[in-house]
């Protein structure tokens, strides 16, 4: 869960650079609220200062003294937004090189293809011209924005959304359009893959020509014959998504996902098989999986083998993704192996890529599979013959997607002290060990400096209000090897509730989170029921219950961190964003467990969101919320009088997931309450911040936020805090 042109008005006291932030200062009268001790209490700590000595020498000496919060540390703002370069997919080419996606915040989020060096200790080669970018929006959150064949990319290009396609291996790099120019971007394509015996690309279209919040979604092709730019021609319509549009070796079949409201395709999704005639159109289908009513499941990320057998990975019976494969001959479905782990993620964006064939000697099927277990990633080689699984020691502890090179495997992946990065992996003539493992990109490569920072994530199974069911989180201690904290103080706690909510938070290189421990915060990172990685029974604890599951398991968490002597019970914050920022906020007003929050782009109003929001999830909180009370009762919107703690929000202005009003609503009604408040409004920024500016002030502002009003310390670095409503 993820237009308007504004101006910014600031006080002289408080400036801010124009480019970061929209928001709007008035003076008003501190008005008396609800729990005043508590109001003095916030008053006494933004007074309360505490003086910083120097930085210490480099050298072995005795830690300084200083309360958690106001430690100094080299892990600045500026560090954290030049390291959030996101992964957009790996390929590789005819000749084995490896490309990849990458966005980067110091481009204002631009998002270009990259090809490995050609020489060890050469710089990589940007394929995509200044002029352009790799992203498609389709579904709001993208994927599968390019595809690589012999030396050809195709890619969808942001700014129009149309298709191009350049050659990756000669100089002359001109891109030629493929599809139609719209007059803007209203149609967009992802996760597309070539055709080569009828010599086109095909791929799932959203078309939003009639309608921008119902677009009709179809599977089409896209020819390539010819430099005659054509109207795509429709393969498979009818429902509401597509996903995974795969051919077979001889391009005689096709295979796809699908799905329709109100069904997520984590809920409930579809399979099918359509055989094609000469021309290429579907003459004949078939549904392989999900079509059985009595059958609850969700298959996902269907994969022919060089044999043209048919496999894919879903969670029927057992509640776990495992790996499948379809028996054309009789239509039957037969488990390749079967474990209580997860060998796939729900389809947010497009183009994942789970698992891999992996060459071998004589004809059968040998997997490289990533499957997730107990809150860690595995790296594993599945026999497919044999019925056996072996597990590759590598130094990752999270996978996120694999692609198969030249007798490797390139593996997106992470760990508690490697940032995500690409590694290359080569196997033993078995392929049963790893011999090799080598980083190919880091989306931090500087981040090995920081190391004596970092604070390693402790996995923590804790009660929930659910008598016998446990939930779920990652816990960062306060760790500077410059500082310390007096022994009878105990850390301010931030505890974060990730987005989806149907998503899952890792234990892995974080350089934000490592931003607040190495300052003395303790961080925490809960996957509370309905996240995903712990099997479809805990994903479906949210049914029903968003807005009370999440934040029972926050709470939970809070406390259950407080009776363990690990945090301050009065130092208690909350943040999140998207669906974390509604559970944020949810929290807050419905319970006293936390003594302040930041929501970053999160839902004030269920009901507004449900009319508002993009065709994707506009029947998400069908099964997440339930009937119209349940809509009023969970609306922090509609409660402003139960909150009584400071709140600051952060928004885009362009977000069409969670629209910038429900941002303002919130803002407003907590204000006329009283209660200090403050909203950052960014312009040009979407469903989650890509920008290293605005990326930057955010993190700064809720570091001197909850320092001010929370924390009882003075933050160490120079951050000049924004006007808060009802408190400055």
């Amino acid at each position: 869960m993820a237009l308007s042109s504004a101006t910014a008005n600031f006080t002289r006291c408080y400036p801010i650079p124009i480019w970061s932030v929209k928001t709007s200062f008035h003076t008003i009268a501190r008005l008396i609220i609800k729990r005043h001790s508590q109001h003095q209490g916030w008053k006494r700590m933004a007074s309360k200062t505490t003086s910083l000595s120097p930085s210490p020498t480099e050298g072995p000496q005795q830690k300084l003294t200083l309360p958690y919060g106001s430690w100094k540390s080299p892990i600045t703002a500026d560090v954290v937004s030049g390291a959030e370069k996101r992964l957009g997919g790996t390929a590789v080419d005819s000749l084995g090189h490896l490309f990849w996606l990458e966005s980067r915040p110091t481009e204002s989020g631009r998002v270009v293809l990259v090809k490995e060096a050609e020489k060890p200790g050469d710089e990589p080669i940007d394929i995509t011209p200044k002029e352009f970018a790799v992203r498609t929006v389709a579904q709001e959150y993208g994927g599968g924005a390019f595809s690589i064949y012999g030396d050809t990319v195709i890619f969808s290009n942001y700014k129009d959304q149309r298709l191009y396609k350049q050659s990756i291996s000669s100089e002359d790099s001109t891109l030629v359009p493929l599809t139609p120019d719209y007059g803007g971007p209203i149609v967009c394509y992802a996760d597309g893959v070539f055709d080569s015996r009828n010599n086109r690309y095909v791929t799932v279209r959203e078309d939003r020509r009639e309608s921008s919040l119902n677009p009709t979604t179809t599977i089409v092709s896209v020819d390539l014959s010819n430099n005659n730019i054509q109207e795509p021609k429709v393969l498979v319509g009818g429902n509401d998504f597509y996903a995974f549009p795969r051919m077979d070796p001889k391009g005689e079949r096709i295979a796809w996902i699908e799905w329709g409201h109100p069904n997520m395709p984590w809920d409930r999704s579809e399979l099918w098989v359509g055989y094609l005639s000469e021309n290429g159109d579907i003459n004949n289908r078939i549904c392989v999986a999900g079509g059985d009513p009595t059958l609850v499941e969700s298959p996902t990320e269907p994969k022919w083998s060089s044999q043209g057998e048919l496999f894919f990975i879903t969670d029927r019976k057992s509640g776990f993704w495992n790996l499948y494969k379809w028996i054309d001959s009789d239509n039957q479905v037969l488990p390749v192996y079967s474990l209580d782990a997860e060998f796939a993620r729900p389809l947010w964006v497009f183009g994942m890529n789970s698992y891999e064939f992996v060459q071998s000697h004589g004809q059968k099927n040998l997997f490289a599979c990533s499957y997730r277990q107990n809150g860690r990633s595995y790296l594993g080689i599945l026999d497919d013959d044999r019925g056996t699984l072996t597990t590759l020691d590598i130094p990752f502890t999270d996978i996120i997607n694999i692609t198969s090179g030249f007798h490797c495997l390139y593996v997106e992946g992470a760990s508690a002290t490697h940032p995500l990065s690409i590694a290359k992996v080569a196997l033993d003539d078995q392929k049963s060990k790893a011999v090799d493992f080598k980083i190919i990109w880091s989306s931090s490569p500087s981040s090995k400096k920081y190391k004596s920072y970092f604070s390693l994530p402790e996995l923590i199974k804790f009660p929930t209000e659910i008598p016998g069911k446990n939930a779920y989180a990652y816990f960062y201690p306060p760790t500077n090897p410059l500082y310390q904290a007096s022994p009878e103080e105990k850390p301010p706690l931030l505890l974060r509730s990730h987005g989806g909510p149907t998503a899952e938070t890792r234990g892995i290189l974080n350089l934000s989170i490592q931003y607040w421990t190495s300052r003395g915060w303790a961080f925490v990172d809960v996957n509370y029921g309905g996240s995903t990685g712990y099997g479809r029974e805990y994903r479906e604890r949210l049914l029903g219950q968003w807005g009370i599951i999440d934040v029972n398991d926050c709470c939970s968490c809070a406390n259950f961190l407080v009776d363990s002597g690990k945090v301050d019970e009065e130092r208690l914050c909350i943040t999140g964003g998207s669906a974390g920022g509604y559970t944020t906020l949810a929290a807050l007003a419905f319970r006293e467990t936390f003594k302040a929050g930041a929501s970053l782009y999160g839902v004030a109003d269920l009901k507004l969101l449900r009319a508002e929001t993009h065709k994707f999830e506009s029947h998400y909180l069908d099964n997440l919320v339930g009937g119209e009370n349940d809509y009023f009762e969970r609306s922090p919107i509609n409660f402003v009088d139960k909150f009584s703690c400071p709140i600051i929000l952060f928004q885009g202005l362009e977000d069409k997931v969670v629209p910038p009003e429900q941002a303002r609503k919130i803002y407003h009604a907590l204000k006329e309450k009283g209660l200090p408040v403050a909203l950052v409004e960014y312009e040009g920024e979407q469903h989650g911040f890509r920008k290293a500016e605005n990326i930057k002030f955010t993190l700064e502002q809720q570091m001197v936020f909850l320092a001010r009003l929370v924390g009882q310390f003075k933050v160490a670095d120079e951050i000049t805090p924004i006007k808060i409503d009802n408190f400055d």
